[in-house]
């Protein structure tokens, strides 16, 4: 972990924050969790919202409390456990009935023989999904609702995925480094339709805090926190990538400056987002399916 550790050491160095990295190897528990999380459902306790599909507090604090390490803070800021819900909707494994999550007949299936294929399927569901978007996530961002200014999320799914494909298995990546390849590649990840719906979406104020007026500096601000959630929230939550991580709060700079900004100590919850890893599991998930029967990762753990 020695090379790791100086990689993640140099790109937290580039960041405003100070306090300690966290590393979280995220493969060995992600069957489990899917396996926790599923359960739960079957006893009839997980339940979302019926407009929203998303997970009511209740619901995140028990799957944290399920969780096999807890959540990747303990400090009310709910990733995976916010995540995991959506993931098994988005993946077939539950209908919402009202507001309780059921299990489908494929979520019986999953439940009755674990697999780590079942992850690799749901990675490939969940980025054809079109019921979230995760930029919602980013609460800071105002505006997102008005019609005609986001672009799609399946759509930038793709992007963030290509670019988890092109990284170097077991080997750590700054972020500030995965997002420059993520901006440079082609096709880009765009998050509004056009300049003028970039306008629209704003920090505090919907004039004064436009955020077209942020210029270049636009893109590390929507895009790349836009980015910053699908590696934190879901392909680390689905087991894909290993994260080093602080606490959120000075983490990043970069918004720095925009009108109303400086108030907040952080821009989004998946600030302290230092390097990620490609694990085991994320190069089978992304370039050899045919190698996830033989992994040799843990069974998951049963209550």
């Amino acid at each position: 972990m020695a090379e790791g550790t100086a990689s993640v050491s140099q790109e937290r160095a580039a960041n405003a924050g100070s306090g300690p990295v966290l590393v979280r190897w995220t493969a060995p528990d992600a069957l489990s969790n899917l396996v926790a999380v599923l359960e739960l459902a079957a006893d009839g306790q997980v339940r979302c919202s019926a407009a929203t599909r998303r997970p009511f507090a209740a619901t995140v604090k028990l799957i944290e409390d399920a969780l096999v390490a807890g959540d990747f803070y303990d400090s009310g800021e709910p990733i995976a456990a916010f995540a995991w819900p959506l993931l098994i909707q988005a993946g077939g494994l539950v209908r919402l009935t009202g507001t309780r999550l059921e299990l489908s007949p494929r979520g019986r299936a999953t439940l009755e023989r674990p697999s780590y294929e079942a992850l690799a399927a749901l990675w490939a569901r969940w980025l054809r999904s079109v019921s979230q978007d995760e930029l919602a996530r980013v609460e800071a961002i105002k505006g997102q609702r008005k019609p005609g200014t986001l672009t799609s999320a399946v759509t930038r799914r793709t992007v963030v995925a290509a670019a988890l494909a092109a990284l170097e298995p077991d080997e750590w990546t700054g972020v500030g480094k995965l997002l420059g390849i993520i901006r440079a590649q082609r096709p880009p990840l765009v998050a509004t339709r056009s300049l003028r719906a970039l306008w629209r979406l704003y920090v505090a104020d919907s004039y004064y805090g436009s955020l077209g007026y942020a210029g270049p500096r636009a893109w590390d601000v929507v895009e790349g926190r836009y980015a910053l959630c699908v590696l934190f929230e879901y392909a680390a939550t689905v087991g894909l990538l290993d994260v080093a991580y602080a606490d959120p709060c000075g983490a990043r700079d970069d918004y720095r400056g925009l009108w109303g900004a400086d108030q907040l100590s952080c821009l989004s919850r998946y600030d302290g987002l230092a390097a990620v890893r490609v694990n085991e599991l994320g190069a089978a998930v992304l370039h050899h399916p045919e190698a996830l029967p033989g992994l040799g990762l843990p069974v998951p753990r049963r209550a």
